[in-house]
């Protein structure tokens, strides 16, 4: 069964494809940002709103949230607990 974790804003992403989350605040965290703007890899799910957050996926897309990331990691932890029900 596929687990779907909100990043906000009535968007969803599979928890099984979450690699990492990372916040903002670091310079080669934006560099990633900014290699991959323009391309199929970058979606931006903050719906005009302050980027907070990042999603590396296994599949090397970068989601960006407007969440914390210990918001959107307490929801991923509680998705994948959900799992293994």
């Amino acid at each position: 069964m596929t687990h779907l974790v909100n990043v906000g804003h009535g968007n969803v992403v599979v928890a099984e494809q979450i690699v990492a989350i990372v916040a903002l605040d670091s310079l080669p965290v934006k560099r990633l940002i900014e290699s991959a703007k323009g391309s199929t890899k970058l979606v931006d799910a903050t719906n005009g709103r302050r980027t907070r957050a990042v999603i590396v996926t296994g599949s090397d897309h970068l989601i960006l949230s407007s969440l914390e990331p210990a918001t959107l990691a307490q929801r991923l932890v509680t998705e994948r607990g959900a799992a293994g029900d």
